[in-house]
């Protein structure tokens, strides 16, 4: 079905996608700790997601009837000066994503792996939303910036998240 250097760079991108569950929890964390509670909702669903994109690539390798193999995960970091910076963070992370998708998809077609690449078009097209979610958010706490009110209002809408 899939080449062996499909199945690892699917199984690499499974450790990348649960790296950013993994991140996205630590910054929840970091929110809760600050009392940003609706920055730190917004973050644990982020959290739930990429972990189901996670899961997606595992139940395709299965599918497809490819060895998953897990491989340890780097910390995260922790803390971060204001909520902007975790957000420039996150921005930072779904752009590294989105070159990662960009790079199977790529594979998939160089080898003319057609159910991999067309696996991979529902995460191209996600990465386009993920990139927007967070870039908004990022404009919209740079034209903010140090109005407290402002972040609070954010707070509670990011809080609404479901």
């Amino acid at each position: 079905m899939i080449s062996e250097k499909m199945a690892k760079s699917l199984n690499n991108q499974i450790k990348e996608e649960l790296f950013s569950s993994y991140l996205y929890l630590s910054m929840a964390a970091y929110f809760t700790s600050q009392n940003w509670h609706g920055f730190a909702n917004w973050m644990k669903k982020q959290s739930q997601e990429e972990y189901s994109h996670a899961m997606k690539i595992f139940d395709y390798l299965n599918e497809v009837d490819k060895k998953v193999n897990l491989e340890q995960l780097d910390k995260p970091k922790t803390d971060w000066d204001t909520p902007l910076d975790a957000f420039e963070d996150a921005l930072k992370h779904e752009l590294h994503i989105t070159n990662k998708i960009n790079e199977l998809a790529k594979l998939a077609d160089d080898e003319n792996d057609f159910a991999t690449a067309n696996f991979l078009r529902w995460f191209v097209t996600e990465q386009v939303e993920e990139v927007a979610s967070v870039k908004s958010i990022v404009e919209k706490m740079k034209y903010i910036g140090d109005q407290k009110n402002g972040l609070l209002f954010l707070d509670s809408e990011l809080g609404k998240r479901q």
